[in-house]
C-alpha cells in the first residue's frame, strides 16, 4: 500500500509537466512515511490523502533544511546543499501548492482539517526559530512548539483518515495522532543526543548546536547546579568539542534526564493507544516508535 502512495505522489508531480520539478523531487531522500502508514492503518483506501500529506511533509522539510542550513537529510545530501536554497524553497512551494490543489478535491471537512494543521505547522516553524535564539528551559513553550511543528499534521492526518473511514468519534484518532507526533519528536530529540552521526544520518547533537533546546536538555538543566546550568547554556548554538560532548552525555545519563524524557514518551503512547481502543495496527505503529528509544 505504501507503494501505491509513492505511485500517487509520482503521478501528482508528473502532472505538473515540468522536468526540473521531477528531477528535484526524485532527489528527495526517502523517509519513513509515518503519516502514510498511519492514514492507511485507519483508512486503507485513503491513498490520495496519504500522498497529499506526504507532499506537505516533504515541503515542510525542504523549508526546514533551508532554515537550519542543513547539509544532510536522512543520510544523504539535502536539496539545498545540492542545488541551493532558492531551488529548495521553490520546490517546497510547488509541493505545497500542488498538495492544496489536490486537497481541495477531498470531501468536507478534510481540506479544512489539513489546511488548519499546515497553518499550525508554519507557526511551529516560526516558534522553533524564535526559541532557538537563546537557551530555552521552559517545558511548556517546548511542547507548544513541537505540537504545532510536528504533532498538528499527524493529528490532522489521523482525524481526517478516521472521517474518511466512517469511524465513530474521529477526534479520538486525532488524539492518538497528536500523541504519536509529539512522542515521535521527543524520540528524535533523545536519539540526537545519544546516537552517532552514522545512525542518525546527520551530525550528532546537531539540535543543540543549531540552538534547539530539546526536552532531555530541559530536564537536564532542571537537575543541574548553578555552575552546571551555566556550562550547559554555554554549549548552546555552537559547535561542540569532543570533551564537551563527553561532559554532556555523562550528565544526561547521570541526571536521569534521558529516562525522564523516555517516560514522557511512554505516557503519551499509552494515552494515545487507549484513545483508540488499542486497535492492533495503531498499537504496532506506536510500539515501533517506542522501540526507537532503546
Amino acid at each position: 500500500m505504501i507503494e501505491a502512495v509513492q505511485g500517487c505522489l509520482a503521478q501528482y508531480v508528473a502532472q505538473l509537466q515540468e522536468p526540473l520539478v521531477t528531477q528535484l523531487y526524485q532527489q528527495l531522500p526517502p523517509g519513513k512515511m509515518l503519516r502514510s502508514r498511519l492514514i492507511l492503518a485507519i483508512a486503507p483506501e485513503a491513498i490520495p490523502l496519504a500522498a497529499i500529506v506526504e507532499m506537505i511533509h516533504a515541503a515542510s522539510l525542504l523549508h526546514d533544511d533551508v532554515i537550519d542550513d542543513a547539509s544532510m537529510r536522512r543520510g544523504l545530501p539535502s536539496i539545498n546543499a545540492l542545488y541551493g536554497n532558492k531551488r529548495a524553497i521553490m520546490l517546497g512551494d510547488i509541493l505545497y501548492s500542488k498538495a492544496f490543489f489536490e486537497l481541495a478535491k477531498l470531501p468536507h471537512p478534510i481540506p479544512q482539517i489539513i489546511s488548519h494543521a499546515v497553518t499550525l505547522l508554519s507557526v511551529g516553524e516560526l516558534l522553533d526559530v524564535e526559541l532557538s535564539a537563546t537557551f530555552n528551559p521552559d517545558e511548556e513553550r517546548y511542547f507548544d512548539m513541537i505540537y504545532k511543528k510536528t504533532g498538528s499534521l499527524i493529528e490532522a492526518s489521523a482525524q481526517a483518515a478516521a472521517i474518511l473511514a466512517g469511524k465513530e468519534r474521529p477526534e479520538l484518532y486525532g488524539l492518538y495522532g497528536k500523541n504519536l507526533g509529539i512522542a515521535f519528536q521527543i524520540v528524535d530529540d533523545i536519539l540526537d543526543l545519544t546516537q552517532e552521526s552514522e545512525r542518525l544520518g546527520k551530525p550528532a547533537m546537531a539540535d543543540l548546536q543549531e540552538g534547539k533546546t530539546t526536552l532531555p536538555l530541559i530536564y537536564l538543566y532542571e537537575s543541574l547546579d548553578p555552575e552546571g546550568r551555566r556550562r550547559l547554556r554555554e554549549l548552546h548554538g555552537r559547535a561542540l568539542a569532543k570533551e564537551e560532548i563527553a561532559w554532556l552525555r555523562e550528565r544526561l545519563e547521570g541526571s536521569g534526564a534521558l529516562e525522564r524524557a523516555k517516560k514522557r514518551v511512554w505516557s503519551l503512547a499509552q494515552e494515545g493507544i487507549e484513545a483508540v481502543g488499542k486497535e492492533e495496527r495503531l498499537l504496532e505503529i506506536m510500539e515501533r516508535l517506542i522501540e526507537r528509544t532503546h
